[in-house]
């Protein structure tokens, strides 16, 4: 188990659950060193007192607010801790709601609550039984680094999962940013579910950060000696001309339904400038008059005989 980076309790009515708080995620960014090109050697960040010019320590350093400008008011770690926070040692329970009426926006990190010891199995289990048929979520209150905070919990593959949420002032409105309104077709929506339909996936874990491979790997051919690995190509997209959506709908889905296998002859694909590196025809679609003089010709074969009345 990942080291805990809290111990509290989960404060359920009059139920406790003594918990464990352990990081949900893992950093597996390529992490560097600022470092002086001559000779290799690290560069340090320096503390620096802005007044006097003069390297401070560490046990120099104090807490700020800056009420004005060139007007700071000092406040000690001691008077934040004599400071009321009845949630620094109780993840607090508020409320349950509906787990589709939350924001996803409001979602920051996420951990594991883990079961402090045999005394918390059975509470523990209660909880995660009552969010589980219920198919809610409950939302709690929690100290965290000094600073209340407000949080999720639901169950993940049998674990209780604390969520740290946004408050609601803390989410900007994004009125502003969305784009005027634009007239879409029907036949551009149909089009932009179909695609959407056909790119449908259950599984998620087949994802992976290639760029952060690639990044190893330069890595690891420098450490040693050896020449740096071909450049992947990559298609890039050309920037500033308008495209014709209902085309680029009608290619997104039959390459979507080429990826699985599927040869459909649902849409009509808008002729398109082919790309320079793809050299492979694209077998053409029967037209619609076509379909409907087939479309007939079966019904006149398949029609059956009228009999004469007795």
């Amino acid at each position: 188990m990942p080291r805990p980076l809290w111990a509290g309790a989960i404060s359920f009515g009059l139920v406790t659950i003594p918990v464990k708080v352990v990081s949900a995620t893992e950093d597996h960014d390529v992490h560097f060193h600022r470092v002086h090109l001559a000779d290799m050697g690290r560069v340090r960040t320096r503390k620096v007192c802005e007044l006097d010019d003069q390297v401070v320590s560490q046990d120099e350093i104090g807490k700020g607010y800056e009420i004005a400008k060139d007007q700071t008011v000092p406040v000690t770690d001691e008077e934040l801790e004599q400071m009321p926070l009845p949630t620094a040692k109780a993840i607090e329970i508020a409320a349950f709601t509906d787990a589709g009426s939350v924001d996803p926006v409001r979602i920051s990190d996420s951990y594991y609550l883990a079961a402090d010891g045999q005394v918390a199995a059975k509470p523990y289990a209660l909880l995660r039984k009552a969010l589980e048929r219920s198919s809610k979520v409950a939302v709690a209150k929690f100290g965290w680094h000094g600073r209340e905070r407000l949080g999720l919990l639901r169950v993940r593959e049998g674990a209780i999962v604390l969520h740290s949420m946004k408050w609601p002032d803390e989410v900007r409105n994004p009125e502003s940013l969305a784009p005027r309104e634009a007239e879409v077709g029907e036949d551009e929506i149909e089009q932009a579910l179909q695609l959407a339909d056909r790119m449908t996936i259950e599984d998620l874990s087949g994802f992976r950060d290639e760029y952060r491979q690639a990044l190893e790997g330069i890595i690891a051919a420098k450490a040693e000696g050896k020449p740096l690995p071909a450049q992947a190509e990559d298609g890039k997209r050309e920037q500033g001309r308008v495209v014709d959506l209902m085309a680029a709908l009608n290619a997104s889905v039959a390459a979507a339904k080429e990826s699985r296998g599927e040869h459909g002859e649902d849409a009509t694909v808008h002729k398109m400038r082919p790309s320079k590196k793809t050299t492979r025809k694209t077998p053409a679609k029967k037209t619609t008059s076509s379909k409907s003089a087939a479309a007939k010709k079966t019904t006149k074969k398949t029609a059956p005989k009228k009999r004469s009345a007795s």
